[in-house]
C-alpha cells in the first residue's frame, strides 16, 4: 500500500479473484470520455479528483489519497460509478460545495469515516498513505 504513494489510485485494477494490479493507462481513448479539460488544457477524470486538481491542476500524493477514497467507495459499492448520472460540470459544483459520496451499505461506519477523511477539502487534512495503511490494518484486525 505504501507503494501507492507514487501511483494514482485510479490506476489500480481489481480482478474477480481480488488481485490488485497497479498500472498506468495514460490518456487512453476509453478514459478520455470521462475526463474534463482544465483551463490549462490538461485532462483528468473528474469523479476521482479533489478540489485542488479541479480548480488549480495541482497534483500530489494527497490528491491520490482522494482518488484512493473514491476507489474504496467503488470497492464497497461493488463497482458502482461515483456520482453516476451527473455531468462533469455538476460533479465539480457538488465537490466545490462540499458534497461527498454516500456511505455504501457494505461499508461500516469506521470504513466510511476513513473514506470521508480521504475527501477532506484541504490536502493537509487528508491522511498519508502510510497512515491509511496503518488504519486499514487496524480495521482488518477489528473485523477478525
Amino acid at each position: 500500500m505504501v507503494y501507492l504513494l507514487s501511483q494514482a489510485a485510479r490506476n489500480c485494477l481489481v480482478s474477480d479473484k481480488n488481485v490488485v494490479k497497479v498500472c498506468d493507462f495514460g490518456m487512453t481513448r476509453y478514459v478520455l470520455d470521462n475526463q474534463y479539460t482544465s483551463s490549462t488544457g490538461s485532462k483528468f477524470p473528474v469523479k476521482w479528483s479533489p478540489p485542488e486538481v479541479l480548480h488549480y491542476n495541482k497534483y500530489s500524493s494527497k490528491s491520490d489519497v482522494w482518488s484512493f477514497g473514491v476507489l474504496m467507495w467503488e470497492v464497497f459499492t461493488e463497482g458502482k460509478t461515483p456520482f453516476d448520472g451527473r455531468s462533469n460540470v455538476d460533479v465539480v459544483d457538488e465537490i466545490t460545495r462540499g458534497h461527498r459520496l454516500y456511505r455504501p451499505h457494505k461499508a461500516s461506519n469506521d470504513v466510511y469515516q476513513l473514506m470521508y477523511q480521504c475527501w477532506h477539502e484541504r490536502p493537509q487534512g487528508r491522511p498519508s498513505f502510510s497512515e491509511l495503511l496503518e488504519r486499514i490494518r487496524l480495521l482488518a484486525e477489528l473485523a477478525d
